[in-house]
């Protein structure tokens, strides 16, 4: 199982962070370890003092594939979830000034949070019509709805599968909205798709 992750993915959020709007998807990867167990704490990283929160549309990836086109791609996911892309984003600045690889502000052990996914089985679901949220500490911090994706669905599965073979059980982060911000210990954090609660953590 791997995690693939869409950088840049919205324009309003590309804006805030001061990056250009991509030609193609933005993408890097989340090893393994990277995925927070379910029922296990997140705890707050040694090596960061600033923290980010990245709400995400989280795909589950159902049928193995390379070279996968755009009419085909919905036959290759089954559920949908919301995640975050937690970002060491003092580490992640730092590293992208020197043109490093910023893995380690990324990548690093829990920084990959999934929901509890809804199953795409039900034919009046609307892919491209997604409602979803993050709540921290009972408060609104993102909204937004899959239709502003500046990459749809298909086009980020058939961009990956130029390049990486898609397997059964991977995960595809699509890409946060505006909004991103600091976590600190003590915050919950609670994921939305319309009003369903997927996901909630505390940091620690």
């Amino acid at each position: 199982m791997k995690i693939i992750c869409v950088g840049r993915n919205y324009a309003d959020h590309a804006k805030e962070l001061g990056n250009e709007i991509p030609d193609e998807p933005v993408l890097f990867m989340k090893p393994k370890s990277a995925l927070l167990q379910s029922h296990t704490p997140f705890y707050y990283p040694e090596f960061t003092n600033e923290l980010h929160y990245e709400c995400e549309l989280v795909l589950r990836v159902c049928k193995n594939g390379k070279y996968i086109q755009e009419k085909h791609a919905p036959n290759y996911y089954d559920a949908i979830t919301v995640g975050i892309d937690f970002t060491a984003r003092d580490l992640q600045d730092e590293l992208k000034a020197k043109g490093l690889p910023w893995e380690k502000a990324k990548a690093f052990d829990n920084s990959a949070v999934l929901g509890k996914f809804i199953e795409l089985k039900q034919p009046d679901f609307n892919r491209k019509n997604i409602n979803f949220s993050l709540l921290k500490n009972k408060e609104e911090v993102q909204k937004a709805n899959s239709s502003q994706m500046i990459f749809s669905f298909e086009k980020i599965i058939e961009n990956i599968s130029k390049y990486f073979s898609l397997n059964i059980g991977d995960l595809i982060f699509t890409g946060t909205p505006a909004g991103v911000g600091e976590a600190v210990v003590g915050d919950v954090l609670e994921g939305y798709i319309d009003n369903q609660c997927l996901l909630n953590i505390e940091v620690k």
